[in-house]
């Protein structure tokens, strides 16, 4: 958690608050990936894309 805390002070210290929707969205994605190649869902996840 000190990573994660350690770097949204980084992004307030240099003015970067714009990439924190940026990650949301990749790990978002990400996150959706590994659902769908490791479950029951992925039928329902593909239809989404």
């Amino acid at each position: 958690m000190s990573f994660l805390k350690e770097f949204l002070e980084f992004l307030k210290e240099n003015k970067k608050l714009w990439l924190i929707p940026l990650l949301v969205v990749l790990l978002g994605v990400g996150g959706l990936l590994i659902v769908a190649k490791s479950s029951a869902l992925a039928p329902l996840i593909y239809t989404l894309f």
